[in-house]
Order: structure tokens, then sequence, then C-alpha cells
């Protein structure tokens, strides 16, 4: 029979459990006992498994005391196989999820277990660092207590019980883990609400149930913009829809645009095809110019077969940035958002009669605004005259 000592681990069989105390044999010549002000530190799930019959591991606190009893510790066992699992951790560099618990000046207490890892400020992520470095430690980081946390074991030290990890190191691996599992349960289709972390000229990404996603620059609004910043910031929360879903090269992408009411054929609605209107040239292409309607920010393409009746290589031949031109809507495309323009058009005979309708149109309207501050003669002069119900003001 190998005698007990003090500080051993052991693994033994409960004999009997009564209201004071848990008898264990471990091959030594009397049971140790496992007294009950022990019971009170344990968790229900715990003290289930201390049923009669039941291996455990115990921690020998001594081999005899006064009374002649082996003294047992199973909380002290368990904490001694979570250091175990410390270093394990630390030797293998894999992750672990540890719960926020507290925190000091210096960062946050993370639980393992029943070990209470540290984790300072300089381990933490940008993110979660903030730039509060001033502020009070219950202002930086209590609204954190309670959060889970991914992190990797640095420092295992039993004597001192020191156990240091960081969120820091595991930040990239955490974050392919996140996105993996993102991939595996977003749907296209799916609206979540999600916070912009980076603006680029293509577009903005946008952290979605901890995964980022990107809103390409088309995705962004239903008019055209020049940088995202133009719409969005850094820190901003915005609605999306799922677009796509690429599990093998792990890209979602999102859009704002499609969650928003389309402004295109309300703004396209007052034209019609073959009228003439105002327009400025925005943008030449080896295809066509572009050109943006007066008043609106509508534009319309001119494709190059449309730019003049005698054959051109390049719109530059005939027409520059910035100019303003009188051109003819051809083509309007609810659909595809799309409006085609022509110069070449402009002055044909096959349009003369809606060139006249139009005309006489704006006439009747302009005669209209002329008496609009008139009085009719059978109205006082200080009553305002009744409005035309059928006219819409542009």
């Amino acid at each position: 029979m190998e005698m007990p000592k003090a500080g051993e681990i052991r693994t033994g069989t409960v004999v009997r459990r009564d209201q004071d105390e848990i008898l264990v044999g471990i091959g030594a010549k009397s049971e140790g006992i496992i007294p009950a002000r022990e019971l009170a530190q344990l968790s229900p799930e715990e003290l289930e498994n201390l049923q009669p019959g039941a291996e455990i591991a115990v921690y020998i606190i001594t081999p005899e005391d006064q009374g002649g009893n082996l003294l047992l510790s199973y909380e002290r066992a368990l904490v001694s196989g979570e250091w175990d699992r410390a270093e394990r951790l630390q030797s293998s560099g894999e992750l672990f999820e540890g719960t926020i618990s507290g925190y000091n000046k210096g960062g946050l207490i993370v639980k393992l277990g029943r070990l209470a890892g540290f984790a300072p400020a300089s381990q933490l992520s940008p993110g979660r660092r903030g730039s509060g470095a001033a502020s009070a430690p219950d202002q930086r980081w209590g609204r954190m207590t309670g959060e889970k946390l991914m992190v990797r074991v640095l420092e295992v030290d039993r004597e001192r019980e020191r156990l240091i990890v960081s969120e820091l190191a595991g930040l990239q691996e955490t974050r392919e883990l996140l996105k993996k599992k993102v991939l595996s349960e977003i749907r296209v289709g799916e609206v979540l609400e999600g916070r912009v972390t980076s603006l680029a000229e293509f577009g903005a990404f946008v952290n979605v149930n901890g995964a980022d996603g990107l809103v390409h620059v088309t995705e962004i609004a239903w008019g055209r913009i020049e940088h995202p910043s133009d719409v969005l910031k850094v820190g901003q929360t915005v609605k999306v829809e799922v677009i796509n879903v690429d599990e093998g090269r792990k890209r979602i992408g999102l859009s704002i645009r499609r969650l928003l009411a389309d402004p295109w054929p309300e703004k396209a609605g007052v034209f019609r095809e073959g009228q003439l209107v105002s327009a400025q040239i925005v943008r030449l292409a080896k295809f066509g110019a572009f050109a943006r309607i007066e008043d609106t920010d509508l534009e319309g393409l001119i494709h190059i077969s449309e730019i003049s009746e005698q054959r051109i290589d390049h719109p530059k031949e005939v027409l520059n940035e910035g100019e303003n031109l009188t051109l003819r809507i051809i083509r309007i495309d609810p659909a595809q958002h799309r409006i085609g323009l022509s110069l070449r058009k402009v002055h044909s005979q096959a349009y003369a009669d809606i060139d006249l309708q139009m005309a006489l149109g704006g006439e009747e309207k302009k005669v209209a605004g002329e008496n609009a501050g008139e009085p009719p003669a059978s109205q006082p002069p200080d009553q305002k005259p009744d409005e035309d119900p059928g006219e819409t003001t542009a």
C-alpha cells in the first residue's frame, strides 16, 4: 500500500455521501473525507457527480489530521486539472473561449474554468481597447463584463497562480473561425444590422454577426457616388441585405441600396422618349459619352453611333467633358435604369410631331404661369385664384 502524500492528486471512489461529509476510498488504510464546507463551493452539476460508486480525482490536503483522518479536496483537484489544461493550451497555441468576469486598471479578468486569467490592455483587440485609456476602469471595461472572449494562453505559472492570456495573439484566427461560422449560417435575402468597419474605393466593409462582408460601391446607393465616404462613415450602424455567400472564397456580398426605395422611376417618369433635353457631358468612353440631364442627377448614354452622322473612332473627336448640349431621349429602360440619348437625332424630322406637341405644351404652361398671379375679373382683388387640381408644378 502506497501511503498518500500532501499535495498529491489521486483517483478514488465515492463510498458514502452524508450531509456533513463525503467518504472517498483511495486505496489507503481508511477512507478519506471531503468536508461539508467544501460542498458549498461546488456547482449543482459537480455535486451530482459525487454519488456513491463514482470515480473522482481528489487532492490530498493531509494524510492524517489531529483526529487521524485523511483529509481530501475535490475542488482543489478540479483546479489542478484546470492548470493542466492551461499548460496544454499554452503548448498547443489553441484558442479557448473565456468569459470576462471582471477588470482592473490594467486590463480584463477572463475565466478559464475555475482559473482567473488576466488579459492586459496591450493584448486586447484595438476595437475592444478603444481610445479611452485615460478613463476610469469601470467606464472603460465595465460594460464588457459577461461577454465572451476568444484568447490564447501566453504564460502559465502555477506556483504564483499567474495565467496571462491574449486576445490579440489569436485575433486573425478568431476572425477566421467566426467567418466560417457565419458563412455556414447566413442566407441570401436575409436582412441584418451591421457596423461599417472600413471604407475603400470599391466599397465598404460591414461587420455582420462577427464577420466582415463587402457592400460594393454600386450597392451603397441608387445614385452614382464617387466614393463610399460620400455616404458612409466608419463606425456607422446600417441595415444590409445579404446578396451573395461564397463559402469557398469566404466572401459575403451585402447591399444597402436594395433596402432603400428606388427613386429612379419617379425621376425618369417626367421624361418620355423623343423629348429634347438640355444635358452636360460628364464622361467620355470609347463606346460613347455619358451626359447628365439638366436639373437632375440622371445620366444617359449617347452611344458613339448617335453622336454624328459621320463615322468617328472616339467621342472626343466631337464632344468635350463639361460641354452643355441639347440632346434627344431615344430610349428609356426602367428595368435597367438606363436612358439612351442622341445628338445626331436632335433635328430629325421623325420627331417633328413630338417637338411640336412639346412646344405647344410649353407655351400653354408659359401663359398659365404669366396669368397665375392675376385673379379672374369676377373675383375680388384680395382673393387668391382657385388652384387648378389638374396642373402639376415641376
